[in-house]
Protein backbone atom coordinates (compact mmCIF):
# COMPACT_ATOMS: atom_id res chain seq x y z
CA UNK A 1 0.00 0.00 0.00
CA UNK A 2 1.80 3.42 -0.87
CA UNK A 3 0.19 6.44 1.00
CA UNK A 4 -0.28 9.94 0.29
CA UNK A 5 3.10 10.96 0.73
CA UNK A 6 4.22 8.48 -1.53
CA UNK A 7 5.88 5.83 0.92
CA UNK A 8 5.15 2.31 1.17
CA UNK A 9 2.77 1.11 4.30
CA UNK A 10 3.59 -2.02 5.81
CA UNK A 11 3.10 -4.18 8.98
CA UNK A 12 5.43 -4.80 11.17
CA UNK A 13 5.27 -8.09 14.00
CA UNK A 14 7.04 -8.57 16.61
CA UNK A 15 6.12 -11.67 18.55
CA UNK A 16 7.46 -12.37 22.12
CA UNK A 17 7.29 -15.69 23.84
CA UNK A 18 5.28 -15.34 27.17
CA UNK A 19 6.70 -16.54 30.41
CA UNK A 20 9.83 -18.10 28.62
CA UNK A 21 11.99 -17.61 32.16
CA UNK A 22 9.29 -20.56 33.24
CA UNK A 23 8.87 -22.50 29.66
CA UNK A 24 11.09 -24.34 27.20
CA UNK A 25 11.60 -22.36 24.42
CA UNK A 26 9.60 -22.42 21.40
CA UNK A 27 10.70 -20.07 18.92
CA UNK A 28 12.16 -22.39 16.87
CA UNK A 29 8.62 -24.45 16.32
CA UNK A 30 7.03 -20.97 16.03
CA UNK A 31 9.10 -20.34 13.14
CA UNK A 32 8.11 -23.84 11.51
CA UNK A 33 4.42 -23.26 11.85
CA UNK A 34 5.30 -19.78 10.21
CA UNK A 35 6.79 -20.64 7.60
CA UNK A 36 3.99 -22.96 6.67
CA UNK A 37 1.18 -20.56 6.74
CA UNK A 38 -0.67 -18.88 4.04
CA UNK A 39 -0.25 -15.37 4.39
CA UNK A 40 1.99 -13.47 2.34
CA UNK A 41 5.68 -11.98 3.97
CA UNK A 42 6.89 -8.84 2.59
CA UNK A 43 10.27 -10.64 4.49
CA UNK A 44 9.95 -13.51 6.40
CA UNK A 45 9.99 -14.08 10.45
CA UNK A 46 13.26 -14.31 12.05
CA UNK A 47 14.41 -14.63 15.66
CA UNK A 48 15.10 -11.37 16.52
CA UNK A 49 16.54 -11.52 20.12
CA UNK A 50 15.86 -14.30 22.67
CA UNK A 51 12.42 -15.57 22.55
CA UNK A 52 11.39 -13.28 19.89
CA UNK A 53 10.72 -12.98 16.42
CA UNK A 54 10.02 -10.78 13.66
CA UNK A 55 8.44 -10.56 10.59
CA UNK A 56 6.85 -7.97 7.60
CA UNK A 57 3.53 -8.45 6.59
CA UNK A 58 1.98 -5.45 3.46
CA UNK A 59 -2.31 -6.80 3.56
CA UNK A 60 -3.93 -5.63 6.63
CA UNK A 61 -6.31 -9.31 6.00
CA UNK A 62 -3.04 -11.13 6.29
CA UNK A 63 -2.14 -9.22 9.74
CA UNK A 64 -5.50 -10.28 11.05
CA UNK A 65 -5.21 -14.03 10.21
CA UNK A 66 -2.01 -14.47 11.65
CA UNK A 67 -2.47 -12.20 14.72
CA UNK A 68 -5.76 -14.44 15.24
CA UNK A 69 -3.92 -17.31 14.67
CA UNK A 70 -1.44 -16.96 17.27
CA UNK A 71 -3.34 -15.34 19.79
CA UNK A 72 -5.49 -19.03 19.42
CA UNK A 73 -2.34 -20.46 21.20
CA UNK A 74 -2.64 -18.99 23.97
CA UNK A 75 1.62 -18.01 24.02
CA UNK A 76 2.50 -14.98 22.61
CA UNK A 77 2.48 -11.16 22.78
CA UNK A 78 1.45 -9.88 19.74
CA UNK A 79 3.04 -6.15 18.75
CA UNK A 80 1.70 -4.59 15.54
CA UNK A 81 3.38 -1.27 13.75
CA UNK A 82 1.87 0.21 11.35
CA UNK A 83 3.76 2.83 8.94
CA UNK A 84 6.37 3.24 6.55
CA UNK A 85 9.32 1.22 5.96
CA UNK A 86 12.47 2.08 4.56
CA UNK A 87 13.04 1.09 0.97
CA UNK A 88 14.41 -0.80 -0.30
CA UNK A 89 13.64 -3.30 2.04
CA UNK A 90 16.80 -5.20 3.32
CA UNK A 91 16.83 -8.99 2.45
CA UNK A 92 17.15 -9.71 6.13
CA UNK A 93 13.87 -8.91 8.28
CA UNK A 94 16.57 -7.83 11.44
CA UNK A 95 18.19 -5.18 9.28
CA UNK A 96 14.37 -3.55 8.59
CA UNK A 97 13.98 0.34 9.67
CA UNK A 98 11.63 3.03 9.46
CA UNK A 99 8.56 3.97 11.89
CA UNK A 100 6.79 0.67 11.21
CA UNK A 101 9.80 -0.62 13.49
CA UNK A 102 10.22 1.43 15.66
CA UNK A 103 6.30 1.17 16.60
CA UNK A 104 6.49 -2.57 16.46
CA UNK A 105 8.60 -2.45 19.68
CA UNK A 106 6.64 -0.46 21.77
CA UNK A 107 3.51 -2.21 20.61
CA UNK A 108 4.94 -5.58 21.69
CA UNK A 109 5.89 -4.01 25.47
CA UNK A 110 2.54 -2.73 25.72
CA UNK A 111 1.13 -5.91 24.80
CA UNK A 112 2.67 -7.67 27.18
CA UNK A 113 0.10 -6.22 29.83
CA UNK A 114 -2.94 -6.45 27.87
CA UNK A 115 -5.66 -8.74 28.55
CA UNK A 116 -5.56 -9.62 24.71
CA UNK A 117 -1.88 -9.79 24.41
CA UNK A 118 -1.99 -8.04 20.78
CA UNK A 119 -1.32 -3.92 20.70
CA UNK A 120 -1.24 -2.54 17.25
CA UNK A 121 0.44 1.15 16.74
CA UNK A 122 0.18 3.32 13.87
CA UNK A 123 0.78 6.83 13.17
CA UNK A 124 -2.99 7.54 12.54
CA UNK A 125 -4.00 7.88 16.37
CA UNK A 126 -7.83 7.33 15.65
CA UNK A 127 -7.89 4.44 13.25
CA UNK A 128 -5.53 2.55 15.55
CA UNK A 129 -7.81 2.97 18.42
CA UNK A 130 -10.46 1.61 16.52
CA UNK A 131 -8.22 -1.21 15.13
CA UNK A 132 -6.87 -1.62 18.42
CA UNK A 133 -10.54 -2.30 19.59
CA UNK A 134 -11.61 -4.52 16.50
CA UNK A 135 -8.53 -6.85 17.32
CA UNK A 136 -9.50 -6.75 21.00
CA UNK A 137 -12.80 -7.85 20.77
CA UNK A 138 -11.64 -10.81 17.68
CA UNK A 139 -9.47 -11.92 20.20
CA UNK A 140 -11.90 -12.31 23.16
CA UNK A 141 -14.19 -14.43 20.61
CA UNK A 142 -10.97 -16.71 19.76
CA UNK A 143 -9.43 -17.32 23.28
CA UNK A 144 -12.77 -18.54 24.54
CA UNK A 145 -13.32 -21.54 22.03
CA UNK A 146 -13.88 -25.05 23.01
CA UNK A 147 -11.90 -28.11 20.93
CA UNK A 148 -15.25 -28.63 19.43
CA UNK A 149 -16.04 -25.64 18.24
CA UNK A 150 -12.59 -25.00 16.44
CA UNK A 151 -13.52 -28.24 14.47
CA UNK A 152 -16.71 -26.50 13.33
CA UNK A 153 -15.15 -22.75 12.84
CA UNK A 154 -12.02 -24.42 11.13
CA UNK A 155 -14.89 -26.61 8.87
CA UNK A 156 -16.88 -23.34 7.83
CA UNK A 157 -14.27 -21.39 7.10
CA UNK A 158 -13.13 -23.82 4.19
CA UNK A 159 -16.51 -22.84 3.02
CA UNK A 160 -18.37 -25.80 4.25
CA UNK A 161 -21.95 -25.71 5.08
CA UNK A 162 -23.89 -26.88 8.24
CA UNK A 163 -24.93 -30.52 6.74
CA UNK A 164 -21.44 -30.53 5.04
CA UNK A 165 -19.92 -30.02 8.92
CA UNK A 166 -21.87 -32.41 10.50
CA UNK A 167 -21.33 -35.23 8.05
CA UNK A 168 -17.86 -34.71 8.37
CA UNK A 169 -17.69 -34.78 12.38
CA UNK A 170 -20.22 -37.34 12.43
CA UNK A 171 -22.34 -35.18 14.29
CA UNK A 172 -26.26 -33.43 13.32
CA UNK A 173 -26.65 -30.40 12.01
CA UNK A 174 -28.21 -28.92 15.24
CA UNK A 175 -25.31 -29.48 16.77
CA UNK A 176 -23.32 -28.16 14.63
CA UNK A 177 -25.41 -24.88 14.73
CA UNK A 178 -25.06 -25.19 18.50
CA UNK A 179 -21.16 -24.91 18.20
CA UNK A 180 -20.99 -22.23 15.87
CA UNK A 181 -23.39 -20.48 17.90
CA UNK A 182 -21.15 -21.57 20.70
CA UNK A 183 -18.15 -20.35 19.69
CA UNK A 184 -19.44 -16.97 18.08
CA UNK A 185 -18.32 -17.66 14.41
CA UNK A 186 -21.07 -15.15 13.49
CA UNK A 187 -19.62 -12.22 14.87
CA UNK A 188 -16.02 -13.37 13.18
CA UNK A 189 -16.06 -12.94 8.81
CA UNK A 190 -17.76 -9.15 9.45
CA UNK A 191 -15.05 -8.70 12.50
CA UNK A 192 -12.14 -9.70 10.26
CA UNK A 193 -13.26 -7.60 8.00
CA UNK A 194 -12.96 -4.65 10.38
CA UNK A 195 -10.35 -4.74 11.45
CA UNK A 196 -8.37 -5.03 8.13
CA UNK A 197 -9.93 -2.03 7.01
CA UNK A 198 -9.20 -0.06 9.95
CA UNK A 199 -5.58 -1.31 9.68
CA UNK A 200 -5.49 -0.04 6.36
CA UNK A 201 -6.11 3.17 7.52
CA UNK A 202 -3.71 3.07 10.41
CA UNK A 203 -1.29 5.51 8.78
CA UNK A 204 -2.04 9.01 8.70
CA UNK A 205 -0.90 9.48 5.64
CA UNK A 206 -3.36 6.81 4.26
CA UNK A 207 -6.00 8.52 2.42
CA UNK A 208 -9.65 6.71 3.10
CA UNK A 209 -11.41 5.82 0.20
Amino acid sequence: MINALGLTVVYVLTVDQRHSRRAADRVEALLGWLADREETFLRPFERTAGDEVQGILEQPGDVVSLTLALVRQNAWSIGIGAGAGNRPLPPSTRAGSGPAFTLARDAVTRAKSRPSGVVVIGTSAEATRYAQSALDLLAAVVVRRTPQGWEAVELAGAGLNQIEIAARLGVTKQAVSQRLRAAEWHLEPDGRMLAAHLLSLADDAVVAP
